[in-house]
């Protein structure tokens, strides 16, 4: 069983002593949770405000992509909980420490797991001797193991399953309408569980010969592409179900009050069958898709992330070509879009029976 990092609430304790250290409860942070000085690891709560501070800010100030700031955030406990357990004061901590660390890693962890870890360490001590709290970054002479990526291994549809799985919901209410909807999005457009989520009612629009819809992707870019015929079937089916663009609840905001925000794809009540105000999360989007892919009889382990895949593959098998593709997609690198293009991945049937030493 893997033990979880100790942490205490920065304002709580002064460590003087290995008993007041022995004495510190167990306290694993919220996957939610603000790293805005709310916990530290035990061996950050020991260093001065000053380098606690900076801790905080390598999360706050230098990490702008929340799902980057979320994984850097539990690498970085993690890791100081691994040398806290092996007795390491900050300032004992060497590159063969770091080292040591991520052999540990590749013993019950994935490659690149590792090198994510490793990448958040480095990142982190390069922000703490910016900040003046450290001289060297122990993580940077440290060798990340060798994780070259030719093919994507996210689950993905074929057009079988996703007529399958479409056919399977039940459009009678409006969360069956919003769920086809949803998942069509993430398929037509390429788009990520975040930006797709993160639609309001405006970003689905009409330009004067086709609709269109906006996506907010990641880095700061922005995607504007016409909207599949048949999605833009499913989004005005589902949108009238829910009473028109219009009656759409504005989103509330810290404060409580109501913003210029209008969620497309909103949260139901339970299973009531009726949507709520709150914009939908991706562990909401998660569930539904298990559970529709369940209802569908399909057995592969799909997620929020298969949808894009499966769009891509697509788009690719029907003559598309890569450059438009990866445009569409919003990546940066051409080989970032390979990953999703399974077309050479399947090996035929015929390929096989060319085997005929067994007879």
């Amino acid at each position: 069983m893997v033990k979880q990092p100790r942490v205490i609430r920065p304002r709580e304790v002064v460590i003087r002593s290995p008993a007041e250290k022995a004495e510190l409860v167990t306290v694993e942070p919220a996957a939610s949770a603000p790293v805005i000085g709310q916990h530290y690891p035990v061996i950050i709560a020991e260093l001065s405000r000053k380098g606690k501070k900076r801790f905080t800010t390598f999360f706050t100030d230098n990490i702008r992509n929340p799902n980057t700031r979320q994984a850097y955030f539990r690498a970085s406990f993690q890791f100081f909980h691994w040398c806290d357990q092996h007795e390491l004061g900050f300032t004992d901590i060497q590159s063969f420490h770091v080292a040591a660390y991520i052999e540990h890693l590749l013993e019950e962890r994935s490659k690149s797991t590792a090198k994510q870890h490793l990448a958040a360490i480095r990142m982190l001590y390069d922000w703490l001797i910016v900040g003046q709290i450290v001289e060297i970054n122990p993580a940077q002479a440290v060798r990340g193991p060798k994780h070259v990526v030719t093919q994507g291994t996210t689950p993905i549809l074929d057009a079988d399953q996703m007529a399958q799985l479409i056919e399977a919901i039940d459009v009678s209410s409006v969360v069956g309408l919003r769920d086809r909807a949803l998942i069509a999005t993430m398929t037509a457009t390429f788009g990520r569980i975040e930006a797709t989520l993160g639609m309001n009612v405006t970003d689905y629009f009409d330009e004067g010969k086709n609709w269109s819809i906006k996506l907010h992707e990641k880095n700061g870019k922005t995607i504007i592409m016409p909207v599949q015929h048949k999605l833009e079937e499913y989004l005005d089916a589902y949108i009238s179900a829910a009473g028109g663009a219009e009656e759409f609840p504005f989103e509330l905001g810290k404060s409580g009050r109501p913003t210029k925000r209008q969620p497309l794809f909103r949260c139901s009540r339970g299973r009531s069958g009726v949507l709520n105000g709150n914009r939908m999360s991706r562990q909401d989007a998660w569930r539904m898709i298990k559970r529709r892919a369940k209802q569908a009889g399909i057995s592969d382990r799909i997620g929020n992330h298969s949808f894009r895949g499966t769009g891509i593959t697509n788009y690719l098998e029907n003559g598309g070509s890569l450059t438009e593709a990866q445009r569409m997609a919003g990546h940066s690198d051409p080989r970032t879009t390979r990953l999703y293009d399974r077309r050479d991945q399947k090996i035929t049937r015929g390929e096989v029976e060319k085997i005929t030493i067994l007879g």
